[in-house]
């Protein structure tokens, strides 16, 4: 080989290694924002989760791409697909990103009272008339844990959208999820307002239901919400209809509550309601006994202190 030609080649050497070394490596909040996008297979449900503007969420991803000089997502304007290095990387940052959010709270037992951040997926019903009394005292016991609650009535997959756990009936829960009883009994019941009863003949068996405006609600997963009661000591199902069908489930009440129509929701969920004389139990002798409220949470070696502290505290609330 000719003097000249090797030179090149070092030459063209030593200009790779200087451009390699001159990139800004990627930090831990870019392979977080990819891994998010990477997950929702989408960039705007991403950046919803991540709290950040599409937009900016977008242009990081890029500059990952850029940095490590190779495509990691195919979009279109419909959808965001993974390449091969895309997917590749993927599989091996999960592992890696959870191993290090671990050895970070690994730390928190060296302090005197529990940090960080806690996200939780929680079922209307229970934010409402279960934690909702019980986030005053816990934030205050808790200062430094910082709790966001995502009120959705259908099931997550809490590992994908990378919530710590949520709250359930047990009867909803993925087989693989540790599962902690954090109430009593539940008990469904119909109820209606003292307007709506003067207007219609409060039923006398289940099956006369059929004849009544009832409310229902649609869950997240696009089914509605079957309306169960209890006929010579049997669970039933009686198919309602009704004027009105909403996904809210507060909404769905203060409807009832305005005498729109007859409403099936929890015993818990309408006390107050009950109590105040705005509405009234129907056919309590049908009320069916359901399960209980469950936190629950992806198996994992170690449970993040922020969750530990809030399971004590439910427990002892309960006691």
């Amino acid at each position: 080989m000719r003097p000249h030609r090797l030179f090149d080649k070092i030459g063209l050497y030593e200009c790779t290694i200087r451009n390699y070394r001159s990139r800004k490596r990627p930090d831990l909040s870019d392979l977080d924002a990819f891994l998010a996008v990477a997950e929702q297979h989408s960039f705007a449900r991403a950046a919803t989760q991540l709290g950040i503007a599409r937009s900016t969420l977008s242009e990081t991803v890029r500059q990952l791409e850029e940095r490590l000089g190779v495509r990691l997502l195919n979009r279109t304007t419909r959808s965001v697909a993974l390449t091969p290095a895309g997917e590749q990387l993927t599989q091996r940052l999960r592992p890696v990103l959870e191993d290090f959010a671990a050895a970070l709270e690994s730390i928190n037992e060296f302090r005197d009272r529990p940090s960080g951040s806690l996200r939780l997926t929680v079922a209307p019903p229970a934010a409402h008339s279960l934690l909702a009394p019980l986030l005053g005292r816990f934030l205050a016991a808790y200062p430094e844990i910082r709790l966001e609650l995502s009120v959705d009535s259908g099931l997550v997959d809490i590992v994908a959208a990378r919530f710590d756990a949520g709250i359930r009936i047990d009867e909803r829960l993925e087989r693989d999820m540790i599962a902690v009883r954090i109430s009593g009994p539940l008990h469904g019941v119909v109820a209606a307002a003292p307007a709506y009863l003067v207007q219609h003949p409060a039923p006398e068996r289940p099956r006369d239901l059929t004849r009544h405006n009832c409310i229902r609600i649609r869950l997240g997963s696009g089914a509605i919400l079957p309306w169960r009661l209890l006929q010579g000591g049997l669970p039933i199902e009686i198919a309602v209809e009704g004027s009105l069908i909403c996904n809210d489930e507060h909404l769905a009440l203060r409807a009832a509550v305005d005498g729109v129509g007859v409403i099936w929701t929890l015993r818990d969920y309408i006390t107050e309601d009950l109590a105040a004389g705005r509405l009234v139990e129907l056919l309590p002798e049908h009320a069916l006994r359901l399960s209980s409220w469950f936190l629950y949470y992806p198996s994992r070696r170690h449970v993040p202190a922020p969750l530990q502290a809030l399971i004590g505290f439910l427990k002892a609330s309960r006691a």
